[in-house]
């Protein structure tokens, strides 16, 4: 079982490194994939969008057919999705894999990839209204969306979540019960409303976003 993780510049690190975690700790420990990729066009180190710095496992000629694909979002998307040589690749494996998984705005690589034509998606929610507008596609506001072997997730941290819900689906609900008690994920239900507060309501948080 393989399992690829798309890396580009500007990718959003915890749309990829979340579910790097879970998926990793499941294959460690409960006979999930035996083989995980960072897989990039090219070997250099990828920077992301916040500075963080990834070594590519393989580039896209070396990479063998993978079982599963991830797809994150973040910043590099609104170049990426021109980006002729990553969307051919997606599409390629994508056609081919079990499960494409995109998280946040990942998503629209998906949609230049011919990958979710017709189907029911989610993505960032400052993100959603610019998903409608390219047609085609039935877009919900839900954390994690599975339509078939595509699976969405909204942003960044719903990338964990998505990974959970995609292993119970595969390995069963024992297994996801063990990887989210294994990495003590247990998301508060608190709101820390000084987020809303002077400047960063969610008006300037979605501008700032697609900045």
């Amino acid at each position: 079982m393989t399992f690829g993780f798309l890396l580009f510049p500007r990718l959003e690190e915890l749309d990829l490194i979340g579910p790097w975690e879970m998926i990793g700790f499941w294959g460690k420990y409960f006979q999930g994939p035996q083989r995980c990729f960072m897989v990039a066009e090219k070997m250099p180190p990828v920077i992301c969008a916040k500075g963080l710095s990834i070594n590519p496992h393989v580039d896209f000629s070396q990479c063998p057919p993978l079982d599963y694909l991830l797809v994150p979002g973040g910043e590099g998307t609104r170049t990426e999705v021109n980006n002729e040589a990553l969307i051919r690749f997606v599409a390629e494996q994508g056609n081919c894999c079990k499960a494409v998984l995109s998280v946040c705005t990942g998503t629209f690589i998906l949609y230049r990839a011919g990958l979710i034509l017709g189907k029911r998606v989610t993505t960032h929610w400052a993100s959603l209204d610019r998903l409608r507008t390219l047609g085609d596609v039935e877009v919900v506001e839900e954390r994690v969306v599975q339509n078939g072997h595509i699976w969405t997730a909204a942003g960044v941290s719903a990338g964990i979540d998505l990974a959970l819900a995609f292993i119970a689906d595969v390995a069963g609900e024992k297994t996801a019960s063990n990887v989210q008690l294994g990495s003590e994920y247990y998301p508060s239900d608190k709101l820390y409303s000084s987020a809303y507060k002077n400047e960063m309501t969610p008006q300037y948080l979605k501008r700032m976003y697609h900045s």
